[in-house]
């Protein structure tokens, strides 16, 4: 599908640089760039060195020109690379001559949308460019080529393929009536939605992984002044991040750490101490405190061992609502003060971890303690995924279920196809077989311009 319009984006960051590269993807893109350079452009993917001038004549910059023929190249269309100087003095120019010669100004993620719509990437691999530009962590970057190259899209055509076939047993069924409770009770359409089930589950167990390799995990650290919250910040990110005094309420703000453990990308957040105070600064920092608390995917309650304080009086006296295992881990600190050993265990059905943050004993076992509290144990083939794959691959397990309780328990042939093919039309959102334009939008206007 060849768009009428030909676009035009600086596709490299704003700033000076020694090159900057400014794109161009359409019919008339050979036509323009041969206008700017006033000479005949180089061969398809060979370099050619050019001027580029003004409306008057005049030499703009000078550089390389690289041309890309439809329909081999990124967005299926004829597209021009022109390798120019990096100021953005000279790329804003640059790119403002060639919206005079006729181009349009990009939108964001449009030359993506484009390799899209012209059948060069499926919505899985376009997302994965952005994942891949957007990692933060190596193991982030290799599962976001993983699924640029198609792992993802492959296991979810596979599945895809399994769903399709038991829809043409299913059909066939219909197609003849006077033999479809038998046919739908002999044992083969059930063993075959079990097996699609199975495939499913399988293909939503390394999304998960995927999807905590892209977004990573929000943890918040909490506790009473002077319990050691900070030292535990500085001990997980392996920096002197936050200031550590023995002045209570040193911390009046969030601070916020990234950074990767056991290669799992993590938002870490210091908070102010909580206890009850008169101070309108401090106030305001516990107040952002609980706030922060309640948006966590995990929270590090930390208590003084050396204290002997009763670890979960503060969380049932300030955030008791979100007293749950699954969010919350007890962190028992300063236990070298107490001569006591770091070790893992539990606390009325919390996960209870010693350690010593100042010393940093204990640390690497809290480390592993927050991976596996989380489910993270990438393979080495797993693929970056997104809420939204997991979103569609949950809603077409329910239809799966909903397709299974229609065949065991009422033999209904009609019911049991339309649920199979709303599990389809859900997995297909995934590679974008099957995508609402809207959702479309919402995904490549988060694309970088340019790309």
């Amino acid at each position: 599908m060849q768009n009428p319009t030909t676009i035009a984006a600086i596709a490299t960051p704003p700033g000076r640089g020694g090159v900057g590269v400014i794109r161009l993807s359409g019919p008339k893109a050979y036509a323009i760039a041969q206008a700017i350079s006033q000479k005949a452009l180089p061969q398809a993917r060979m370099a050619g060195f050019r001027q580029f001038y003004d409306a008057q004549g005049e030499v703009m910059d000078e550089g390389l020109v690289l041309c890309f023929p439809n329909p081999n190249s990124f967005t299926g269309e004829d597209v021009v690379e022109l390798q120019g100087h990096g100021g953005p003095v000279i790329q804003n120019a640059l790119l403002a001559r060639l919206l005079e010669l006729g181009a349009t100004a990009a939108k964001a993620g449009e030359f993506s949308m484009r390799a899209f719509e012209n059948g060069k990437l499926d919505l899985v691999q376009a997302e994965a460019i952005a994942d891949l530009i957007d990692a933060t962590s190596q193991a982030a970057a290799r599962s976001a080529v993983r699924s640029l190259q198609g792992a993802f899209s492959n296991k979810v055509n596979t599945v895809l393929e399994k769903l399709i076939h038991l829809r043409l047993h299913v059909e066939a069924a219909i197609d003849f009536p006077e033999e479809e409770i038998d046919f739908l009770a002999d044992g083969k359409i059930l063993g075959l939605l079990d097996d699609v089930q199975r495939s499913v589950q399988s293909v939503q167990q390394s999304a998960r992984q995927g999807q905590l390799l892209r977004e990573g995990l929000q943890v918040v650290i909490a506790g009473k002044p002077n319990a050691g919250k900070s030292s535990l910040l500085n001990a997980l990110a392996g920096v002197e991040r936050a200031i550590v005094t023995d002045i209570a309420g040193t911390t009046r703000d969030v601070l916020h750490e990234k950074l990767s453990l056991n290669g799992l990308p993590i938002t870490l957040t210091d908070t102010a101490g909580l206890r009850e105070t008169g101070d309108i600064v401090e106030k305001e920092g516990i107040r952002r405190a609980i706030k922060e608390i309640e948006q966590a995917d995990l929270l590090l309650l930390v208590y003084d061992l050396s204290q002997g304080e009763e670890p979960l009086q503060l969380a049932q006296h300030y955030f008791a609502e979100h007293l749950e295992p699954r969010r919350l881990m007890l962190i028992a600190n300063k236990c070298d003060l107490v001569d006591a050993t770091p070790e893992i265990g539990e606390y009325q059905g919390f996960r209870h971890i010693t350690v010593s943050a100042k010393q940093e004993m204990g640390v690497q076992g809290l480390i592993d303690a927050i991976t596996a509290h989380a489910g993270f144990h990438p393979e080495e083939d797993t693929f970056i995924a997104r809420t939204r794959h997991l979103d569609a691959m949950k809603r077409t397990q329910q239809y799966l279920a909903e397709a299974r309780v229609q065949l065991v328990d009422f033999h209904a042939g009609e019911l049991v196809a339309e649920s199979l093919r709303l599990a389809q039309n859900a997995l297909s959102e995934i590679t974008g077989e099957f995508s609402a334009d809207d959702l479309l939008g919402k995904i490549f206007g988060s694309f970088c311009i340019g790309k």
